[in-house]
């Protein structure tokens, strides 16, 4: 088991867990997603994680025709998120992503199906193509590992 720093994974585990204040998820500078709130007397701390080897798997990305349309899960799609599609994982999953070519790693969050070209594994946000520098390649192999948060350690659900 590994040990990852909250603030490096912070909004992902936040989201992942559901320690979330939703606030208002009209259009605006958020781009229509929820605002999330942190306290700020939260103090750093140690998440147990195990980090599940999915092996090498093809990427692409997406993005401007798709910004503002719902994802197969709900939520508009804000192509600059962290966010890539999958055929079959389920949604909310957290996978660390690594371009081969230049060790770029991201965390990103499933929330939609895809991609739909054969030969091709995950469909990624243009945020993430962008942080992993394959906007101009377009197509990259990648590593992939899933993100698995021990659940023994889970706070409770804060949600009203």
């Amino acid at each position: 088991m590994r040990y990852i720093k909250v603030l490096s994974i912070i909004s992902l585990v936040v989201l992942s867990v559901g320690l979330i204040n939703l606030g208002d998820t009209s259009a605006g500078d958020n781009h229509g997603l929820p605002k999330v709130s942190v306290s700020k007397d939260a103090e750093p701390n140690l998440v147990p994680i195990e980090l599940n080897e999915m092996g090498i798997m093809t990427a692409s990305w997406y993005g401007p025709r798709f910004h503002g349309k719902i994802t197969a899960n709900g939520e508009i799609y804000n192509q600059m998120a962290l966010t890539a599609a999958h055929k079959s994982l389920p949604f909310g999953t957290l996978l660390q992503i690594t371009n081969l070519r230049n060790g770029k790693s991201i965390i990103v969050r499933i929330n939609d199906r895809g991609p739909y070209i054969d030969g091709r594994d995950l469909d990624l946000s243009r945020g993430t193509a962008k942080t992993l520098g394959i906007l101009h390649r377009g197509v990259v192999r990648v590593k992939v590992q899933e993100i698995v948060i021990n659940s023994d350690t889970q706070p409770a659900s804060t949600l009203n």
